[in-house]
């Protein structure tokens, strides 16, 4: 099937991408401070040319931080009971400094070079891992296109939704407001603030495997980390920390969320048990029922239209 359209583009005037910045987006940088005790500078160099034998020339002072070497700030003397124990130079080495220097990268709307940190994740650049844009710029960007989701495309999402969460008539409505004052009214990922303009109800189990949405299991998040979560398993996205706090937060077990993705046994279940009739009652999503299948059978290795009377060679 062609790929549909997209349902909006925003026309980019004015914009002039300064020469130190093309070509960046997927480009890591390692910042660091000079170690000259009386320099001030910043250094950043790419991550990549962070080789064997590196040499790296302050541009104000000409100080030099080399591999294999370092730079002393004063001698010391340890004492053990008024005993001199041992006497020796306090020096900072040079690989641990740069190898242990913080992730840059420039965003590729405001032009300016932030930590990774804020960049969210994008499997596809092979280098950072990072989308383009900085988290900043991409929920202000985002705000101008979701102006034009149109009722057809809230339609489709939501059937979709229904499809591969299972969420029929026994799945009571989600209370969109007691999930916000659950999460103190910040993005659960980020801290950020939300409103009704900048934040999403996430599926914390995703939907693409049968898990159902319920106020209880719910998450909060910002626009931007909705949208870079996905449909990924917890694991997959959070720290460990986070995983504690959200184990707590959804009453879904520590051991579900910190685990590999797994399918809702239960949906399947159910499934199995009348495959023609789900089958026909979603028929006119084929790709979506394509899809369902499989996925539960690679994760689960089950197929869930194995006793159905009639398969469509379409939704093999």
């Amino acid at each position: 099937m062609p790929r549909r359209e997209p349902y909006s583009r925003v026309l980019k005037q004015g914009q002039e991408r300064p020469e130190h910045v093309r070509g960046q987006g997927d480009v890591v940088f390692k910042v660091l401070q000079c170690l000259a005790a009386e320099c001030q500078a910043w250094i950043a160099v790419r991550r990549n040319d962070v080789l064997p034998g590196f040499r790296i020339r302050c541009g104000s002072c000409s100080y030099e931080i080399r591999d294999g070497e370092g730079t002393r700030f004063f001698d010391y003397d340890l004492l053990v009971e008024g005993q001199v124990v041992e006497s020796a130079e306090f020096v900072v080495d040079h690989a641990e400094y740069v190898h242990g220097a913080p992730d840059y990268k420039y965003c590729l709307l405001c032009y300016t070079m932030k930590p990774l940190d804020a960049f969210g994740r994008h499997g596809s650049r092979p280098q950072s891992g990072r989308q383009g844009e900085c988290t900043s710029c991409k929920t202000a960007y985002n705000r101008i296109k979701n102006k034009t989701r149109i009722a057809d495309q809230h339609r489709e999402a939501s059937e979709r939704r229904r499809l591969l969460g299972l969420l029929g008539s026994d799945t009571p409505r989600v209370n969109r407001a007691e999930i916000r004052r659950k999460f103190g009214y910040k993005c659960f990922s980020c801290d950020t603030a939300t409103n009704e303009q900048n934040e999403a109800i996430d599926h914390t189990l995703p939907a693409r495997l049968l898990w159902p949405l319920t106020t209880e299991n719910a998450t909060l998040l910002c626009t931007t980390c909705n949208g870079q979560k996905g449909a990924r398993w917890p694991s997959e996205f959070y720290k460990e920390q986070h995983l504690r706090r959200l184990a707590v937060l959804t009453a879904i077990p520590y051991e579900l969320l910190i685990g590999k993705p797994v399918v809702n046994d239960e949906a399947v279940a159910m499934i199995q048990e009348d495959p023609d009739s789900f089958l026909a009652g979603w028929i006119h999503r084929p790709n979506e029922l394509r899809t369902l299948r499989r996925l539960v059978k690679e994760v689960a290795g089950v197929d869930i239209f194995e006793n159905a009377t009639t398969v469509p060679g379409y939704i093999d």
